[in-house]
């Protein structure tokens, strides 16, 4: 019998139109086993979502690739406690190529498999892929493509950098035009301050969009319950009619039993 690591490994690797099929099986061998504890660790075990379940896949499939990300995680990190401007600005660039090239990866690998995945899935690809950058936590959970539901967290916050430092800014040279240092210096201050505002505005569009997506699936959902609760008053008032229309029957019915007794009463005597 395989150990708990053993079956989730499995079990987050399939689909998710499987996973509960083979958590069943594998909670029944583990029963059969005499394991209760396993069975019912493997029972707790969540069907991961379609969106979870594309970041296995990254996981799994795209390992390399997914360990660079992380790298860049890293030196994202790094780079803000050296208040460095010009790391920070590259560094950005690079995540959000990386992670665009993992979302479509992911989709790719979706289709592969037969899925057709929806916009929302992806942008909750590029979240999580997003709080694995942030969080080496989440990043090590990420890495080891078990998860049931994506992960968010605060977002990677370059406007955290203080504007007024950076450091390590070489001495002008002497045939350097005074004051043109502190000039590169707000250059950059100023540039890496565009790339948060474009960011937070990338960001904010997205939850804007989210919200529009999530807005327009409740008033679906609204809709079907009022077609819902429609078609089933319908049936009531047809049920309604037919108690009344069988009420009438027994009535009818049993004035004819009872016409008939007469009758036989009747030739009787």
């Amino acid at each position: 019998m395989p150990d708990l690591d053993s079956v989730a490994d499995a079990l987050y690797g399939l689909d998710p139109g499987d996973f509960v099929a083979a958590r069943s099986e594998y909670a029944a061998e583990a029963r059969k086993a005499g394991d209760r504890e396993l069975t019912a660790a493997i029972g707790r075990l969540r069907k991961p979502t379609v969106a979870a379940w594309m970041v296995n896949l990254l996981a799994r499939e795209r390992a390399d690739e997914l360990a660079a990300l992380l790298d860049i995680g890293a030196a994202l990190r790094t780079a803000q406690r050296r208040l460095s401007g010009s790391e920070l600005r590259a560094l950005s660039d690079q995540r959000r190529r990386v992670v665009a090239a993992l979302e479509k990866d992911a989709a790719r690998l979706a289709a592969q498999r037969g899925r057709t995945v929806s916009e929302g899935a992806l942008r909750e690809v590029g979240r999580t892929l997003n709080a694995a950058l942030v969080d080496p936590e989440v990043g090590e959970r990420v890495r080891q493509g078990r998860l049931d539901a994506i992960i968010e967290v605060d977002a990677f916050d370059l406007s955290a950098v203080p504007l007024t430092v950076v450091p390590d800014r070489p001495e002008p040279e002497e045939d350097e035009e005074p004051g043109s240092g502190a000039r590169d210096a707000e250059i950059d201050e100023a540039a890496a301050a565009l790339d948060a505002a474009r960011d937070a505005a990338v960001e904010a569009r997205t939850a804007a969009a989210e919200a529009e997506d999530e807005l327009a699936r409740r008033e679906d959902e609204v809709a079907e319950l009022r077609r819902a609760l429609e078609h089933a008053e319908q049936k009531r008032t047809f049920a309604r009619r037919a108690v009344t229309e069988a009420k009438s029957k027994v009535v009818a019915t049993e004035r004819a039993v009872a016409a008939a007794e007469a009758r036989l009463a009747r030739a009787r005597n």
